[in-house]
Formats: structure tokens, C-alpha cells, sequence
């Protein structure tokens, strides 16, 4: 399928920003297919004069209602941007349009600033969905490291309002998927655990860094019930970032609730460093899992 680069890539083919340490990072802009189109930078949400930003990538309306992946950047709530995340031909090639979005960092706003934020994104799909064209009930929410926690949080709340007095308005939430990578599962454990522990859980957490039922409520394997929705889960039994217990004690409580989880161990994976071979069977074991849900596009 031929394939067109964003509108940016017209003017110059680089996307740079201005990296937190000052320096420039150049990224490459999204290619996606023919017939999809782009909306970079909306506005999803405004947060005491933040605004929060999604870039969407739309199926064509001609195939009817797409499902549609919501993407969550990692860095340990500290660091990241949208930008650096591109690699969406997997769910291009199922019909998904792309909703890949920015929240704000430890910097801006400590906990739960992140969560409300990627409650916010969702909620705005949800509340735009018809304008988008996309399908209610077919929304997959995903993200690595802490994107992946985020991922955890947005779609384990279901219809839990706790997080989402930005944006209220939406009383039936329910996201069909959870594409879960290596995230953490445990934010009191990741910074003050027998495990890898980080200090990014310590900032993150800001005035309630000495809370542990605080931690807990921003923690997503406490909001684990029968009725979660299906998740998949990925990670490296060598992360020497976040700890590959956290995934496996996530697994089994979806497992002993008889929520339908699949989990890939990779073998010797660091933090998200697996080669080119074992990406490509990630993706695939994850259209697969999606494909099993019937969420499948077009």
C-alpha cells in the first residue's frame, strides 16, 4: 500500500522539538496510508493553562466506523514526547486510526496530572466520536513503560470517575483493549520495592511520595476485576528499569479473575530493547490478540 508522510513532511520531511535538556531532536514525521488523513496538535483538554494535544490519524469514512488505538509515550512520567512515536503500521494495516497523545510530565503536574490527562483523551474520543468516525466500542488504549501504566490506569477505570473531573460528561466509559508494554503495574513497588526501584516514582508521586495508599490508588493492578477488559502484556524478563515481576503478578491476577490476558516473556528483553525479529512478532501476536476480540477494522 503506497504511503504519504504527514503534512509536516511537506515543508520538512523532520519534525523537531526542544528537548527538556535544551538540545534539538529531530523526529520523523508518521507515514500512514493512502486515504488516511491527519489532524496534529488537538486540543483534548485545558488544565490550568496547559493544553493537552492528541495527533490523530483518521481511517477513511468510506469503510464505515473504524476502531481506533489511543498511544501513550513512556519515560517515567518525567520525560517523552508524542513525536517520538511513529510505529503505527500494524494498526494502519487493520483499518485503526491513531489517536497518539501527550500528557503532562512531573514537572508540570505530579500525580495522578498524568492519569487525568489519559482519562481526558479517552473521554474526548468517546465524546467526538462521531465527528472522528470511529467506533465506541472498538478503542484500544496503549503504551510502553509509564505509557504503559497509563494504558493500565485509562482502560482498568472503565467507568470509574475518579480521575476524570477535567473532563466530566461521559458516564459509560469502556475500552475494548489494553495493549499494556512493560509498564509498571505497582508504583509504590517500583519506588520502594525489593526489586528495580526508581526514583521517578518518588517525583512523580510529588507531596504524597511517603503515601502508600496514595500509591496505591494511582496503581493499576489494584483496579483489576472480572470484568477488566482483556489485555495484552509484553515484557523482558532482564528490564533492569521496571521490574518483570510487576507484569508477571499483573498477569496472574487477570488470570485468577478470568479476564482474557495474553503475556510475552522476551527472553534476556531489556527495557523495550528487543530486536527487529522479535518486534515484528510482538506486532503480529498482537493483531492476532485483537483480531480473537473481533476488533479487527475493514
Amino acid at each position: 500500500m503506497k504511503k504519504i508522510k504527514s503534512f509536516l513532511a511537506l515543508l520538512f520531511f523532520t519534525s523537531s522539538l526542544l528537548a527538556q535538556n535544551g538540545d534539538t531532536v529531530t523526529y520523523k514525521p508518521v507515514e500512514y496510508p493512502e486515504g488516511y488523513s491527519a489532524q496534529l496538535n488537538v486540543t483534548y483538554t485545558t488544565v490550568n493553562g496547559w493544553d493537552g494535544k492528541m495527533d490523530l490519524y483518521l481511517a477513511p469514512k468510506s469503510k464505515g466506523l473504524s476502531p481506533v488505538v489511543i498511544n501513550i509515550h513512556g519515560g517515567g512520567w518525567n520525560k517523552g514526547v508524542k513525536e517520538s512515536q511513529t510505529g503505527f503500521n500494524t494498526f494502519f494495516k487493520m483499518g485503526y486510526a491513531v489517536a497518539n497523545i501527550e500528557y503532562r510530565l512531573t514537572g508540570q503536574a505530579t500525580a495522578p496530572a498524568a492519569i487525568e490527562d489519559t482519562r481526558c483523551a479517552l473521554l474526548y474520543l468517546i465524546k467526538n466520536a462521531e465527528e472522528l468516525n470511529i467506533d465506541v466500542n472498538k478503542i484500544v488504549i496503549m503504551g510502553g513503560s509509564a505509557g504503559g501504566h497509563l494504558a493500565l490506569m485509562g482502560g482498568l477505570l472503565g467507568s470509574g470517575h475518579r480521575f476524570d473531573g477535567n473532563c466530566p460528561g461521559v458516564e459509560n466509559v469502556k475500552v475494548a483493549a489494553i495493549i499494556d508494554k512493560y509498564g509498571i503495574t505497582d508504583v509504590w513497588d517500583w519506588g520502594y520495592g525489593s526489586n528495580v526501584t526508581s526514583k521517578s516514582a518518588a517525583r512523580w508521586l510529588g507531596d504524597k511520595a511517603n503515601d502508600k495508599k496514595f500509591a496505591m490508588s494511582v496503581s493499576p493492578i489494584y483496579y483489576v476485576t472480572k470484568n477488566s477488559p482483556p489485555t495484552f502484556i509484553v515484557h523482558g524478563d532482564a528490564d533492569p528499569t521496571v521490574p518483570y515481576q510487576q507484569s508477571v503478578d499483573l498477569h496472574k491476577k487477570f488470570v485468577e479473575l478470568g479476564v482474557k490476558t495474553e503475556f510475552i516473556t522476551v527472553p534476556g528483553g531489556l527495557h523495550g530493547k528487543f530486536d527487529k525479529e522479535k518486534n515484528s512478532e510482538i506486532n503480529k501476536r498482537i493483531a492476532g490478540f485483537l483480531q480473537e476480540l473481533g476488533l479487527g477494522g475493514k
